[in-house]
């Protein structure tokens, strides 16, 4: 995939993750390495899974993708299209207003 650029990033996965109840994360993140194509992600144990998801992210890094900016990571919400498990918890991007002529 192509380098996004850095106005795109418009996402941390961070608070992504904080949007989500505490028992549904590990949830979230097999189904994120499946959308990811890592086989076996349903019986890994949820450190490996962990660590899976750190290399997914790392992997976004690498390839321009998204950004590291300390302990998180910015990406665009397009870089989620399709990954359906994310879909409740993103956060509607605001809106323009425009003004309607009198």
């Amino acid at each position: 995939m192509a380098k996004v650029d850095s106005a795109a990033l418009d996402l941390s996965w961070r608070s992504l993750e904080a949007r989500l109840p505490l028992d549904e994360l590990p949830t979230f993140h097999r189904a994120f390495l499946s959308w990811r194509g890592v086989e076996g992600a349903a019986e890994m144990p949820l450190r490996r899974v962990q660590q899976r998801v750190e290399a997914e992210l790392n992997k976004w890094v690498q390839s321009g993708e998204a950004s590291r900016e300390g302990d998180d990571l910015l990406i665009s919400r397009a870089a989620l299209s399709g990954f359906s498990a994310a879909e409740p918890w993103l956060t509607p991007q605001p809106e323009t207003q425009t003004q309607q002529p009198d």
